[in-house]
């Protein structure tokens, strides 16, 4: 008998597993799944710093069969919230592409970061081009899955640091259907209370549909992006345990560490999650 779906799938973010684009690896991802007894994985499909377009890959098809929640992270360079030509229009294009793609392989969604403007720039700006881009986008028919905005870290003129600066982004493209990722080492970074955050993000946007689930190396409010293992950094355990409770939605750990040490991890959150 298949067992149920868990209720809390938790998944691990892995490597490319491709090495020119046509041959595997490591096995891929669901062979590294299957080592750590993860219910998912979070990918890339190109290199994450590079404009590259994703490439058809060979796992395509196992990856959409297979019951493995699989999770498709956006390269970190996109910025669609840029007042730069040469970085919002090709990003626009790029987004679009990886978006198709991580279709292909049967994502649940895309994350992306919610970007920046310029010290000089007015926020407002920003937040606009993000409008334009979901506005383009349905006259062409959409995103075929959810696009995830994720929280960050730092960066004064950031479309997704603060909760205030969510706010005034949701109100753009919240229409849309974006999703929202929770980053824990992200909003603990940028002095959010963890006790509470769900229910603030919640207030602002309506909904959480991922939490990164990431401990911290440095303190609270500290502004940095430096995430570490489940248990042993500057965030209680027990409150991330909390907030992966409260958000009731699935969970990719970001942590750094190897498959047992992911493995261990899984199991320790299954247990306080109860399932």
């Amino acid at each position: 008998m298949t067992p149920p779906p868990a209720r809390h799938p938790i998944g691990v973010h892995v490597g490319p597993g491709l090495t020119d684009g046509n041959a595997l690896d490591d096995g891929g991802p669901l062979a590294r799944a299957a080592e750590m007894d993860a219910d998912g994985v979070q990918i890339f499909l190109t290199d994450p710093q590079s404009y590259k377009s994703p490439k058809p890959r060979p796992d395509a098809d196992a990856l959409l069969q297979s019951d493995v929640m699989v999770v498709v992270h956006a390269p970190y360079m996109l910025n669609v919230a840029s007042t730069n030509n040469r970085i919002r229009i090709p990003g626009r294009k790029l987004l679009a592409e990886h978006a198709q793609a991580a279709a292909a392989v049967g994502a649940r969604g895309m994350v992306v970061h919610g970007g920046h403007v310029l010290a000089e720039d007015d926020p407002a700006v920003g937040v606009e081009n993000w409008r334009k881009t979901f506005t383009y986008q349905a006259k062409n028919g959409g995103f075929p899955l959810p696009l995830l905005i994720e929280n960050t870290a730092g960066g004064g003129n950031a479309m997704a640091r603060e909760l205030e600066a969510i706010a005034r982004l949701w109100d753009a493209v919240g229409e849309f259907g974006a999703g929202f990722v929770l980053d824990t080492c992200h909003a603990w970074a940028a002095g959010w209370d963890l006790s509470t955050v769900v229910d603030d993000v919640r207030a602002v946007t309506g909904r959480i549909d991922l939490v990164h689930l990431n401990n911290s190396r440095d303190p609270h409010g500290s502004s940095r992006d430096r995430h570490a293992p489940l248990v042993g950094g500057e965030i209680p355990t027990e409150l991330l345990v909390e907030v992966a409770r409260a958000a009731d939605c699935p969970i990719v750990l970001e942590t750094p560490g190897d498959a047992a040490a992911h493995a261990e991890e899984i199991v320790v959150l299954r247990e306080a999650l109860g399932g």
